[in-house]
């Protein structure tokens, strides 16, 4: 390959490493043309961005970048083949990961090896229940807004009951007057 097209498939990979929020590391190499198809679909459906790529062009695209820094704890994870899981929803490829594996229970692959969620770093396949785990953005503020309308429920609760229990009041008064 020439270094004009690498150059180019280098800023590519940079490009869309700064659109998505996270991305995972995945090895993919061994599964057949049908899980492969399988799980390209099950990535679409997912909101997904899966991208095969080559180690040093993905490396040196991680080093391009301003926060370069930041990726050096995923650069061990680049040996073997590399599949990118790019997504705007930091536990979706984990959940997704979960699933293919679970309905085929030989399956060894899709193997996570390493992932960027929200600028933390997670290495290791023992990383892969915890990123599962990890409530997205949207469920975090669902999360805060039903923390915050308890009181608020709370309050026209009482409103409501204070206006009964005034009705109450003037119907006690009215009758002893």
């Amino acid at each position: 390959m020439r270094k004009e097209d690498k150059d180019i498939i280098i800023a590519q990979i940079a490009d869309t490493v700064k659109n998505y929020s996270c991305f995972y590391l995945v090895e993919t190499a061994g599964l057949n043309a049908e899980k492969t198809s399988d799980l390209r679909r099950a990535c679409n459906k997912a909101d997904i961005k899966l991208l095969v790529v080559k180690n040093t062009l993905l490396h040196k695209a991680l080093e391009s970048l301003e926060n370069a820094e930041t990726y050096s704890e995923l650069y061990p994870s680049l040996k073997g083949s590399t599949s990118v899981m790019f997504s705007n929803v930091g536990n979706a490829p984990a959940k997704l990961i979960k699933e293919v594996l679970k309905k085929d229970k030989d399956a060894t692959l899709p193997r996570f090896k390493a992932a960027y969620v929200e600028e933390t770093v997670y290495v290791g396949a023992d990383q892969l229940d915890t990123l599962a785990n990890i409530k997205s953005k949207n469920e975090l503020i669902a999360d805060v807004i039903a923390m915050l309308e308890g009181p608020v429920q709370g309050v026209i609760s009482a409103l409501d009951a204070g206006t009964t229990i005034h009705g109450l009041l003037d119907a006690i008064e009215e009758k002893n007057a």
